[in-house]
């Protein structure tokens, strides 16, 4: 809240849009708000309703679906494919970019999502997330490309993400700080409830899957030691595998979240263009860093829609030491 007053999510879109933006993208960005309210409906009546469990089909990269993945990137593609507000689409539930359908009039803007991360815990009743990122179209005479996805994360126009926990709440930059706002379901509107979210200076907690230690390089490693070790910091270990959860909490109360290189997996877990980028872009606006363990995730130019990179994020210098270690050790 500001000096008391409500501020709905479409009020603080239109009064924080980027000047260079038109009405296309404050109404892009409130279509996603909308998305994620029909969502939130599924995930908070999922045990009462058909929607846990697998879906009996696997996405691109090659793991079971969820029946709420596949309703949620359903929602998401249907709520945008007609506005005229994109070029083209891209998921991390499809092999392919998702073009605007010949009907429809093509916009000046490509978006990328993870419609449902987590899902894997749905059926355990762990709070789940979907991440979105918007960049703009390369040429604006084409309806929508490749070439329109492999843009370096720097470019991002707006990020966001919406965590379904115990309240559903969405969290949301253009460049110009983060803001976040939970959902009043008495009104069904979001209300912006933490402004101007940053970073705590003293970060409180470290989070990643110590069942992969011994898949570690030796930087990494010994990064994890000193985090264990920290007694400037004194940090608290907690990991729920639930990335937008995990990153959420880092947030409020700082810290660091890593999903490194493994032996067999050099490239890490997380996908550049639906979690990496955004999350990255979320957290430099938030006063932190994203880095690959040798340079900002910000300046990588995916070469493939899928691509994956190492990931550690989280207050600055936290992810800084990971450089700097990894530097040390990994040569």
């Amino acid at each position: 809240m500001i000096n008391n007053k409500i501020v709905t999510i479409e009020r603080h879109i239109l009064d924080s849009q980027p000047d260079s933006a038109r009405g296309d993208f404050t109404n892009l960005l409130y279509d996603i708000a909308l998305s994620a309210k029909i969502i939130a409906v599924k995930t908070n009546r999922a045990g009462l309703t058909d929607v846990l469990g697998r879906a009996g089909s696997s996405n691109i990269q090659g793991e079971q679906q969820q029946k709420l993945d596949v309703y949620a990137d359903d929602v998401i593609f249907r709520m945008n494919d007609h506005t005229g507000r994109l070029c083209a689409m891209a998921s991390e539930e499809h092999e392919h970019f998702l073009e605007i359908p010949e009907q429809f009039q093509k916009g000046s803007y490509v978006l990328v999502f993870d419609p449902l991360d987590g899902s894997s815990n749905i059926d355990v009743n762990v709070s789940i997330g979907t991440i979105f990122g918007i960049y703009r179209t390369v040429d604006y005479q084409k309806r929508g490309r490749l070439e329109d996805f492999m843009q370096p994360g720097h470019k991002l126009l707006a990020a966001g993400y919406v965590l379904y926990g115990s309240s559903t709440m969405l969290v949301y930059t253009t460049g110009q700080g983060v803001h976040g706002f939970t959902l009043d379901l008495e009104i069904g509107e979001f209300l912006l409830s933490h402004e101007n979210m940053r970073f705590p200076e003293t970060p409180q907690y470290y989070s990643t899957n110590h069942a992969y230690f011994d898949r570690w390089s030796k930087g990494t490693k010994e990064y994890v030691r000193w985090l264990q070790n920290n007694e400037r910091f004194q940090l608290s270990e907690r990991y729920i595998g639930s990335l937008v959860a995990d990153f959420h909490r880092n947030l409020l109360r700082g810290g660091v979240f890593m999903y490194p290189s493994e032996r067999n997996r050099p490239n890490g877990k997380l996908r550049l263009l639906y979690e990496a980028a955004p999350l990255s872009y979320i957290a430099e606006q938030a006063g932190g860093y994203g880095s690959t363990g040798k340079g900002s995730i910000l300046d990588v130019t995916p070469d493939d829609l899928h691509q994956r990179v190492p990931t550690y994020i989280g207050n600055r210098a936290l992810v800084s030491k990971a450089e700097e270690l990894l530097a040390r050790h990994d040569q």
